[in-house]
Parts: structure tokens; C-alpha cells; sequence
């Protein structure tokens, strides 16, 4: 194939395979042409990020041959790939945290004068590359250590975004991402497209693959089920084919019965991050947290769970309406609040959440060890009867109760992060894109115990990106806007609309008139208790 032929595909994959200890993908053939973008779905573990890492030189194939421009193409690492204009996106952030902004997007070309570094061309350059992804607000010095998790994920797009590239894989790009920065992300590769680039978009937000895709690939268990033009194919038929079973949505639900408060936080604040904030969680329902990329959402959540210290404010625990802990500026530690039953899956479970080397076992059981030991000693029997019972319960995808975690898809990892806190009974569980990177099996899984959780009276804050998920899993949902919980809006109130209109509020709800304003609960004033109880 001649490299001028526009009919020529610009890559082509025959029978590629890759072997672990078994077969983790095999007999994968497609072609991608140019100017197209092509789906890449399936459940975690099905093989989709094995497949894009090949493509991309990360991982090494075991089997099966890829041609790049008609031309025989074997990458051998990922600068290899991106020296042939084949680039990725990973789900997992490649960011060097400690270097800056700029430094980051040109670390590879850094502008520099016998040897000494032009920081005002590095700034211009690195200003002009964000300005691709709609980022100028953020300054290209900021060390990327201070960015958001959604805003470290523009930056990984933006890195990428270059003259050169003939091949661009987005895994997971808009996973930590709001509409807005969504929205960005789709023109850039609207303009990608026009100019040939060959894109393969790696989702589990199946309708963000009927706005973006020409065509759809699905894997299942490490081979290709079906590939087909994107245009008419149901949402429902993607997940048939994805799951091999029908998966029910959530839209129409009930709202939960809502039952006494079990924690309230009354002007609970820190800095400018998070400002003057009442919020209550309630038994048995779960309640959802919305808003922009930097509004405060996952920093008022790190407030609740004591990973950082509130400035001002104070955190209550309740038990039968009457006040039982109470910490002054909030909890002193995780620890603390781990022991007054308060729990946490975080938004970084590679980072924060998970002892990657570690197994399912260790990993499932860390929360309670004391449930698992008598006198000071592990009891071996009982703690691998306990991860069993819980690999089974969250259907986590595995070898056995020793895989190492880092060995799981991201799906199946997040599902550990879920039994770690069944394993420790908490009566207040804080969810930061608990479904981040899960596909729609799995997801419907953890919206399951979700719901078993809420049976149990137990409260549940739930913060995501995805209007969606909160409209389908949530009992009120409450706005983020600059710091400030702008608006609260009860189910059945709420529309996609009215929740961004509140979301792009400037922090005192004024563009937010159909929700009602954060109101305090019956026990908002509570008798005061022993303040920093352990």
C-alpha cells in the first residue's frame, strides 16, 4: 500500500494475540483508516487496553503482525511508536507531578539555549497547547502536583495533541472529565479528523461513542465479537454484546426513603477550596455531589474523611437524631474517621486506594485486620475465607484470592477498593468517581451493592462526573461551584440543564433558580459533644 492512497488504511492488525499465564487476547484483526474514529468497548478485562498498548509499543505482542501505512510496524517502546506519529492517551496518568505545567507538555523538546532552558518560549509553547484543549486558565508554571485529577487529565490530552501524530488512542479520556472540558476534547478531535489522523477511542460512556465514533469494535474475553458503523446501533445492544446479558438501567427509579441523619457538617471549609459548607447525609439514601473540574467536590469529600484538615467547621455523627462524635474542624486523621465508621473509595485507586504488588487477600481484608487476628495473629483461614466470600459477592474477575491487584482491570480493581469497605462495616461511606474507568457490567455490579448498602441504612455521598450516573443512582444532588454548595436538588426536580446551570453559577446559586438553596437539617444545631473524640 502506497503511502499517498487515501483508500489505504493507516493501520492494520492481523491475528494480534498476547499471552500471560492464558490467553488474554486473540485473533484480533482490523483495520483503521484515515480520518476515522473507531469505538473500542468492551468489559474491563476484555482486552481493550492489552490491544492499545500493543499498538502503542507499551506491551509486546505474542502473536499476529500490524502494518502502519502499508509498511511493517513492531514498536518496541512507547517512544518508538511516538517517533512513527503513533501516540496514547493512557487511562493511567503518565505525568511527572514534581516537573510544572509546561514543562510536562515539552518535555521531550524542551526550548533551550546552550543548554539553559528559554522558560518565557517554554510557557508561550506550552500556553498554545493548552489553548487546544480549551485549559488557558490554567498557568503553564503550576507544578502539576496542584492540578486536579480531571485537570492532570487535560494536561496527559494536551501532551498528546501534536503536529506529527498519524495514530491517537484515547483510553478513557473523558472519565474525569465534566461536560464542558468534554466538550473540548470532541472539537479537537473533529479537527483531528480533518486532518486525517486515525483515532481508536477507548469508552465505557457508550453515548459519547454515538457522538464521536464511525465505528464500533467489541471485545469480549480477548477476542473481536463485532464490528460495525456506529450510526443507529442502540446503547443497549452495544452492552448485549459487551456483557452477554442484558444490563438495567436505573433512570426511572423511586426515590429511597430517606432515613435520620447520620453525619452533618455545618460551615466545614478550608482556604478557598472548599467554603462555608452544610451538608447532611441520611440512612439509606444516596446522595450525589455535581459540579465543574476544581469546584471543591473531591476536596470537601478529603474534608469528611479527615485527609485534610478544614480550617473552620465542624463534622457530627449522629445515632437516633442525637449527636454522638463531634470533631471540631473536622476529623484529625483517616484514621480517626475510619474508627467513628466513616469509609472512602477514593478517586485514585492506583495511588490512593490500592497496594498494587499486594494481593485480592490483603487488599480486601486491610480495612479490619482485627477481625481477622486473634491475639495479635493473623488467622490465615479465616481471612482467605472472608476475601473468597467477597471475590464472589462483587464477582470480581480473577485467578484466585492471590492475584495481585496491579495484575486486574480497572474494573475488577475498583471492585476490591468496594470490599475492603464490606469487609469493615462503616455507616457512612464517601464515593469519589467510584465507577471511574468501569465498564458497564462491572458498573452495574457496584451500582447493585450501592443498593445494597442503602437497604442496609447506611449513608452514602456519591461525586461524579457524569450527570448520568448521579441522575440514575442519586436520591438529591448537590452543586459545587468555586468552593461553595451552591444548590440541592431532590429527585425528580433536577434536569441535565439545571444541574449545569449550577455548576456554572458564580457561587452564590444565582443561575441555579429551579434548585433550592442547601438548607439545614432538623438537627443542624446539635447539643454539643466531647469535640475531637478519637
Amino acid at each position: 500500500m502506497a503511502d499517498n492512497d487515501p483508500g489505504a488504511p493507516v493501520l492494520s492488525l492481523s491475528a494480534m494475540g498476547k499471552d500471560y499465564a492464558a490467553p488474554v487476547l486473540d485473533d484480533v484483526s482490523l483495520v483503521l483508516n484515515p480520518g476515522e474514529v473507531l469505538a473500542l468497548t468492551g468489559e474491563n478485562g476484555a482486552g481493550k487496553s492489552t490491544l492499545s498498548k500493543i499498538v502503542c509499543g507499551l506491551v509486546q505482542p505474542t502473536r499476529g503482525r500490524m502494518l502502519l501505512d502499508g509498511k511493517p510496524f513492531a514498536p518496541t517502546s512507547r517512544r518508538d511508536a511516538e517517533r512513527l506519529g503513533v501516540r496514547m492517551v493512557m487511562q493511567e496518568l503518565g505525568l511527572v507531578t514534581t516537573l510544572s505545567v509546561a514543562e510536562n507538555l515539552l518535555l521531550d523538546r524542551l526550548p533551550n539555549k546552550t543548554g539553559w532552558i528559554r522558560r518565557a518560549r517554554l510557557h508561550e509553547l506550552a500556553a498554545r497547547q493548552l489553548a487546544k484543549i480549551g485549559m488557558q486558565n490554567i498557568d503553564p508554571a503550576t507544578p502539576v502536583a496542584r492540578l486536579g485529577i480531571g485537570q492532570q487529565q487535560m494536561v496527559e490530552i494536551a501532551r498528546n495533541l501534536q503536529d506529527d501524530t498519524r495514530v491517537l488512542v484515547l483510553d478513557e479520556p473523558t472519565a474525569m472529565l465534566t461536560p464542558r472540558e468534554t466538550s473540548h476534547l470532541f472539537e479537537q478531535i473533529d479537527l483531528l479528523k480533518a486532518r486525517g489522523v486515525a483515532i481508536v477511542y477507548v469508552s465505557h460512556r457508550l453515548e459519547e461513542l454515538q457522538r464521536i465514533a464511525d465505528r464500533v469494535a467489541v471485545l469480549r474475553d480477548g477476542r473481536l465479537v463485532d464490528v460495525r458503523a456506529m450510526a443507529g446501533v442502540r446503547e443497549s445492544e452495544l452492552v448485549q454484546r459487551m456483557v452477554g446479558r442484558a444490563v438495567h438501567e436505573h433512570e426511572g427509579r423511586d426515590r429511597r426513603v430517606a432515613g435520620p441523619v447520620l453525619l452533618s457538617a455545618r460551615g466545614i471549609g478550608r482556604a478557598q477550596v472548599v467554603r462555608d459548607v452544610d451538608i447532611d447525609l441520611r440512612a439509606g439514601e444516596v446522595m450525589g455531589l455535581a459540579g465543574l473540574v476544581g469546584s471543591g467536590r473531591t476536596e470537601l469529600v478529603r474534608l469528611l474523611f479527615g485527609a485534610d484538615r478544614a480550617d473552620s467547621g465542624e463534622v457530627t455523627l449522629y445515632e437516633n437524631n442525637q449527636p454522638v462524635q463531634q470533631a471540631r474542624k473536622g476529623w484529625r486523621s483517616p484514621m480517626q474517621a475510619i474508627r467513628a465508621g466513616i469509609g472512602l473509595v477514593t478517586e485514585d485507586r492506583k495511588s490512593q486506594g490500592l497496594l498494587l504488588p499486594q494481593s485480592i487477600r490483603v487488599n480486601a481484608t486491610l480495612s479490619d485486620l482485627g477481625a481477622i487476628s486473634h491475639a495479635g495473629w493473623l488467622q490465615g483461614a479465616k481471612e482467605r475465607g472472608i476475601a473468597r466470600k467477597l471475590v464472589e459477592l462483587l464477582r470480581i474477575r480473577s485467578r484466585s484470592i492471590e492475584q495481585p491487584v496491579a495484575t486486574l482491570s480497572g474494573g475488577n480493581q475498583q471492585k476490591v477498593v468496594f470490599a475492603r469497605w464490606l469487609h469493615r462495616e462503616c455507616k457512612v461511606l464517601l464515593l469519589d468517581e467510584p465507577t471511574r474507568g468501569v465498564d458497564v457490567g462491572a458498573r452495574a455490579d457496584l451500582y447493585a451493592e450501592l443498593d445494597r448498602m442503602t437497604d442496609a441504612g447506611k449513608a452514602l455521598l456519591m461525586v461524579s462526573s457524569d450527570l448520568r450516573e448521579l441522575m440514575a443512582m442519586c436520591d438529591r444532588i448537590g452543586v459545587m461551584s468555586a468552593g461553595r454548595l451552591v444548590a440541592v436538588f431532590e429527585r425528580g426536580e433536577w434536569t441535565e440543564q439545571s444541574l449545569l446551570a449550577a455548576a456554572f453559577s458564580d457561587a452564590t446559586g444565582h443561575a441555579a433558580a429551579t434548585a433550592r438553596p442547601p438548607t439545614a437539617s432538623p438537627v443542624s444545631d446539635p447539643t454539643p459533644v466531647t469535640a475531637d473524640t478519637p
